[in-house]
C-alpha cells in the first residue's frame, strides 16, 4: 500500500506541474538506464530518438543525425548499405542505447566480421594483414584509407612521380609482382620492339614525367649516321626493327633506286647532312671516280651504262659512229678495238687490229677491197671487172700471191704478159717470141692451139 501512495502521489504531481512538464517527467521516470557517452548530451529529451508510443519512427531519427550512415543506405556503399540486415533492418536491432556512459553499442566482432560487405574488399595480400594497419586507434572504422598511396606512401619507389593510382600498375598480390601497364594510354604507345623494352629503359632512375618521346632521346648513341639524317628517323624506320626500312626513294625523290642502287646503304651516297646537301642525279656526281673513260666520253653515262651493272649493260648504238658493227663486229667485246678507255683514239682501219699475217703488207691496208665483215674467206673483190686481167683456166685456182709477190711499199706495176711469169716455164726458149697466148691457153700449157 504505501508504494501504491507514493505512486499515485507522484501522479498528482506530474499532473500539477501541467501536460508537458508532465511527459518529461514521466519520460525520465520510465527511462530504462543511462545513454552511453556519445549520447549523453541527447538524455534530457527522449524526442531527439524517440517518436512517442512508437518504435518504428526511432531508425529515421538515428539517420537524421548519423548522415554518412543514412547516405551508405541510400547509396547501397559500405556496410550499412550492403549487409542485409544493417541496410533495411532497425538501428536499435544492432546498436541498443541506455546502458550507461561506459557501454559499447557497436557489436563488433574481427573474427566473423565479412570484410566484404565494406567499400574495400579484402583481397592477395590484404587477406593476411592486421586489422591495426589500416584502423587507427580512437578512429572510426569508416575512415580508415582506402587509396593504396595512403598506406603505402612509404614504400613507393616512384615517390609519387606516378600519381596516386597504383592499381594501374599494380596488384594487391606483391608490389613487385606488377601486371601489365596499358601504355596505349599515354601519348606513347609501345608498339613493335618497343613492347619487349624492360621500363627501365627508358625510365631511369624512375623517371617517368617529361620521359622524351624522339627516338634519338635513347637511339642516339646509336645512330649510324650521325645526326646527319636528322632526327626523325620514323621517316625511314619503323619500331619494329632499325634495319627495316620503309622509306619509299622513288615516292619520296625524284631518283628511283633501281638496279644495283637497290642494293646501296643510303650513307654510299648520302655522305653529307641529309636535308641540307643537295644530291646531284647525275652518273658522274658519284662515279666520277669509277670513269675508266676518264670523261672522255663525256657525263651522259646512261647512253650506254644503266643501273644494272657498268660493265653488263652497255647499249651503245655503235651504228650511229663512223665504225658501224657489222658481220662478226658485232659480237666482238669492245675491249678489243678500244684497248683503252679513250674510246675515241680507235682507228677504222682493219689493219689496227687485224695483223696481216698472211699477205705482209701486199696489197696494203685497205682490207674492205677484197674482204668483208662476214669473215675473211669471203672475198669481195672481182678481179674480172675490177682489173684489166680477167682470171681464167689455172689462173682462177692461184693464190693471190703467186702474181702478187712485191710488198705495197714497193708500189709494183704488174705486167699481163704470159712471159712475165711463166718466162721459166718456156721450153721454147724464146725461139718463138714472149707471146705465149699465140699458141697457148690458161688452162694449161700443154694444150696447144692449132694454128691455121
Amino acid at each position: 500500500m504505501r508504494h501504491v501512495a507514493i505512486i499515485i502521489a507522484s501522479l498528482l504531481t506530474l499532473l500539477a506541474a501541467g501536460p508537458a512538464s508532465a511527459q518529461t517527467m514521466f519520460e525520465r521516470l520510465v527511462m530504462p538506464g543511462p545513454l552511453i557517452k556519445g549520447h549523453a548530451d541527447l538524455e534530457k529529451t527522449c524526442s531527439n530518438c524517440h517518436e512517442d508510443f512508437a518504435k518504428k519512427g526511432q531508425t529515421p531519427r538515428c539517420l537524421a543525425c548519423h548522415k554518412q550512415i543514412a547516405s551508405d543506405r541510400s547509396r547501397k556503399s559500405g556496410f550499412h548499405g550492403t549487409e542485409p540486415e544493417a541496410s533495411t533492418g532497425e538501428c536499435r536491432a544492432c546498436h541498443t542505447d541506455h546502458k550507461g556512459r561506459k557501454a559499447v553499442i557497436v557489436q563488433f566482432d574481427k573474427e566473423t566480421f565479412s570484410h566484404a560487405f565494406t567499400r574495400f574488399a579484402l583481397t592477395g595480400a590484404h587477406k593476411s594483414a592486421r586489422c591495426d594497419g589500416c584502423h587507427k586507434p580512437a578512429q572510426k572504422y569508416r575512415a580508415a584509407p582506402s587509396q593504396c598511396v595512403e598506406c603505402h606512401r612509404q614504400s613507393d619507389t616512384h615517390k609519387g612521380s606516378l600519381g596516386n593510382n597504383c592499381a594501374s600498375c599494380h596488384s594487391d598480390t606483391a608490389w613487385t609482382k606488377t601486371k601489365r601497364f596499358d601504355h596505349a594510354a599515354t601519348r606513347f604507345s609501345l608498339t613493335g620492339a618497343h613492347g619487349k623494352v624492360a621500363c627501365a629503359g627508358c625510365h631511369a632512375g624512375e623517371r617517368y614525367k617529361n620521359t622524351p618521346r624522339s627516338c634519338v632521346a635513347c637511339h642516339g648513341i646509336q645512330d649510324p649516321h650521325g645526326r646527319r639524317n636528322g632526327t626523325k628517323c620514323d621517316t625511314c624506320h619503323t619500331a619494329m626493327k632499325w634495319t627495316d626500312i620503309k622509306f619509299d626513294h622513288a615516292k619520296a625523290t625524284k631518283f628511283p633506286l633501281k638496279g644495283a642502287h637497290a642494293r646501296q646503304k643510303c650513307a654510299t651516297c648520302h655522305t653529307g647532312d641529309l636535308y641540307k646537301d643537295k644530291l646531284s642525279t647525275t652518273c658522274v656526281s658519284c662515279h666520277r671516280k669509277n670513269d675508266p673513260h676518264k670523261g672522255q666520253l663525256g657525263t651522259r653515262c646512261s647512253e650506254c651504262h644503266d643501273e644494272r651493272g657498268w660493265r653488263k649493260t652497255v647499249r651503245f648504238d655503235h651504228d650511229l659512229t663512223r665504225f658501224p658493227l657489222l658481220g662478226l663486229h658485232v659480237a666482238v667485246p669492245c675491249e678489243e678495238c678500244h684497248r683503252t678507255p679513250r674510246f675515241k683514239d680507235a682507228q677504222a682501219a682493219c689493219a689496227t687490229c687485224h695483223a696481216d699475217t698472211h699477205h705482209k703488207g701486199r696489197f696494203g691496208e685497205k682490207c674492205a677491197n677484197c674482204h668483208n665483215p662476214n669473215g675473211w674467206t669471203r672475198w669481195l673483190f672481182d678481179h674480172d671487172k675490177q682489173t684489166a686481167f680477167r682470171l681464167t683456166g689455172s689462173h682462177q685456182r692461184l693464190q693471190c700471191h703467186a702474181c702478187h709477190r712485191a710488198t705495197a711499199a714497193q708500189k709494183p706495176k704488174l705486167s699481163t704478159s704470159c712471159f712475165s711469169c711463166h718466162s721459166t716455164d718456156d721450153a721454147h726458149d724464146g725461139a718463138l717470141g714472149r707471146k705465149c697466148e699465140t699458141c697457148h691457153t690458161t688452162r694449161t700449157f700443154r694444150d696447144a692451139r692449132k694454128q691455121r
